[in-house]
């Protein structure tokens, strides 16, 4: 493709991925968000709880200077908490509502637009898990219309070595999206270049069964083959890492999936965030910029 993919998507970055050291809400996070806001080439920012008010908004008011958008991943506060949104046990299942709202009212604050969750863990009782998850995904998104924010679930894996959640296949999250989209039409799904090998998925297949409840992207790696690799399972390794799954080819056969499907194009740039992160040894500024030097070499090949 001879046309700037800036025409095409808004590029964007998984804050937290890339900076694994700010995942839990402290850390080098003004430090790194500066640096970003000055690079072009990004237009989004998807950011998890900052801890501190204070850094809440410097990172606001960076973001506003540089006309940087910010998204909010809920996901470390379920995963680090051990939170499960479909628990069979009611108490357990509100702690992680519970934390997920005070997830959505953070983003509120620094005027983010959009929540991103994910599922528990794989239960043996499969469509009462959904039904639990179902409920809780509508009571954050009662919660999250209060403010004007939008909720996405995004799929993950299946497997012992990887996150083992619920949702789950592509054709799993629909059905839950076609449930909570009843009440909550802005609901949709997010789709994870890294996750689909773990799911047992190809891309096209899966973009085709989401359709119009894709509302996100995510665009990374995974290593799957190896137990001994340093990546093994949902750890979001570099692109075209040895040991790996997906490289500059597979990044331009799953842009090509989106650009088919109408996910992205000059009528809708919507957003592709890269999802990233070093593994021992490597420096995280590298790493990101490894990445968009894979996305540009693969947008020529789309």
């Amino acid at each position: 493709m001879r046309e700037s993919l800036h025409d095409y998507m808004r590029v964007g970055l998984v804050h937290f991925m890339a900076y694994p050291e700010c995942m839990g809400g402290d850390g080098p996070i003004v430090e790194t968000v500066q640096r970003l806001c000055t690079d072009p080439f990004f237009e989004v920012l998807e950011i998890t709880r900052i801890n501190d008010a204070e850094q809440r908004r410097q990172v606001r008011e960076c973001c506003e200077q540089a006309g940087v958008m910010l998204g909010f991943g809920a996901q470390p506060i379920l995963l680090g908490g051990t939170l499960d949104l479909n628990h069979p046990d009611a108490a357990d299942r509100g702690r992680a509502v519970a934390a997920v709202v005070a997830g959505i009212d953070q983003a509120a604050e620094m005027g983010i637009g959009r929540v991103a969750v994910l599922s528990g863990r794989v239960s043996e009782d499969k469509a009462a898990a959904m039904d639990r998850l179902i409920e809780s995904l509508l009571g954050l998104c009662d919660h999250a219309a209060t403010h004007g924010i939008e909720v996405v679930l995004e799929t993950f894996d299946q497997v012992s070595y990887g996150k083992n959640c619920l949702i789950g296949s592509t054709r799993d999250a629909v059905q839950v999206s076609e449930a909570v989209r009843r009440r909550h039409p802005s609901f949709g799904l997010m789709l994870d270049m890294s996750h689909l090998p773990l799911q047992g998925e190809e891309f096209a297949a899966a973009i085709a069964e989401a359709g119009d409840h894709l509302v996100h992207a995510h665009i990374g790696n995974c290593a799957m083959d190896d137990p001994a690799h340093p990546a093994y399972g949902d750890n979001h390794p570099r692109f075209g890492a040895p040991g790996t799954r997906n490289g500059v080819k597979e990044l331009t056969a799953f842009l090509r999936v989106l650009l088919d499907a109408g996910y992205i194009g000059r009528e809708a740039r919507r957003i592709v965030s890269f999802e990233v992160k070093p593994m021992a040894g490597e420096m995280p500024d590298a790493v990101v910029a490894g990445s968009k030097r894979a996305l540009v070499e693969a947008w020529r090949r789309v």
